[in-house]
């Protein structure tokens, strides 16, 4: 362990507006408490430390307090940002499970100022729940192209307890939250010769690009997050008047999928070769090397 001063993290926590500062490394203990359950290999919880890391490191070196109330902190508690576990309420949260908690402390320690880097700046450092056996490229949920955010496979995935999942809603309310509701849709279209829901293109990710709905066009991220589904991957077919649609995946899928970083660390692979994995061409350095611990406090 280093000696040297860490650099402070002021977070907004948004449930007692208050502002909390703390050790760099204190703060990423929160949130990989928070973001990845503390069941997980050991390797997991490592890349996923290295990934909170890198990303609250970006945020204080370009000085970026976006989304945060009143630029009052650096960053919030919510997955606005990254979630995060206050200082004092974490013996609450591993109540029973002291050895838990411990082993996050152990994945934060041995990674102790280690951040991913690419050309030499702090990386975007996403990541997300499930995969659907791939993660997507940037661009095809974002709209802009990040070389180190490229589309990978990810066959651990389909492992993962919420890897599919089937919804049900109403006909009326499907075309509701879609905004179709006033078009001129006969009722038998669903089943007609004429599909009422077609898919026109696919991500390199195999999750729907674009998708043709009664006369509409949508994109699948557009039709994910109207619909409030876990995944821009989706198959459908109708019940009477329901709509059953079946998802494969959980989240955005950029950058490092949890779940399948989790059946890396099963297979015996490293946190390095996790995040080398998920993370295209990316290299390694020290936190401290991009922000002093004047710079991170406030």
């Amino acid at each position: 362990p280093q000696t040297v001063a860490q650099p402070q993290v002021s977070v907004y926590l948004s449930k007692t507006d208050k502002v909390e500062t703390l050790a760099l490394e204190d703060y990423v203990v929160g949130v990989v408490a928070a973001e990845m359950p503390a069941s997980f290999d050991l390797e997991a919880l490592k890349a996923q430390a290295v990934a909170a890391r890198t990303f609250i490191v970006r945020r204080l070196a370009d000085g970026d307090k976006s989304g945060v109330p009143g630029n009052a902190a650096d960053v919030t508690d919510t997955v606005n940002h990254q979630a995060y576990i206050a200082k004092d309420q974490l013996e609450n949260h591993f109540k029973g499970k002291t050895e838990q908690l411990a082993k996050v402390k152990r994945a934060v320690e041995e990674t102790r100022n280690t951040i991913m880097t690419y050309k030499g700046k702090p990386i975007t450092a996403s990541f997300f729940s499930t995969g659907n056996g791939y993660t997507e490229n940037s661009e095809d949920y974002w709209n802009q192209s990040i070389p180190y955010l490229r589309s990978v496979a990810s066959p651990w995935d389909k492992q993962a307890p919420g890897y599919e999942e089937t919804v049900k809603m109403t006909r009326i309310d499907f075309l509701t939250k879609l905004g179709l509701v006033g078009n001129p849709v006969p009722a038998s279209a669903m089943g007609g010769s004429q599909p009422f829901i077609q898919v026109l293109s696919s991500t390199t990710g195999h999750r729907i690009k674009e998708i043709e709905i009664g006369g509409s066009i949508f994109t699948g991220r557009e039709v994910r997050e109207k619909l409030g589904l876990r995944s821009s991957e989706f198959s459908w077919k109708t019940s009477g008047n329901d709509v059953l649609i079946t998802t494969y995946g959980y989240g955005h899928g950029v950058g490092m999928s949890q779940w399948g970083a989790e059946g890396m660390a099963k297979e015996g692979y490293t946190a390095t070769d996790i995040m080398r994995h998920y993370y295209t061409g990316v290299q390694f350095a020290k936190a401290t090397d991009y922000i002093t611990a004047s710079k991170g406090a406030n």
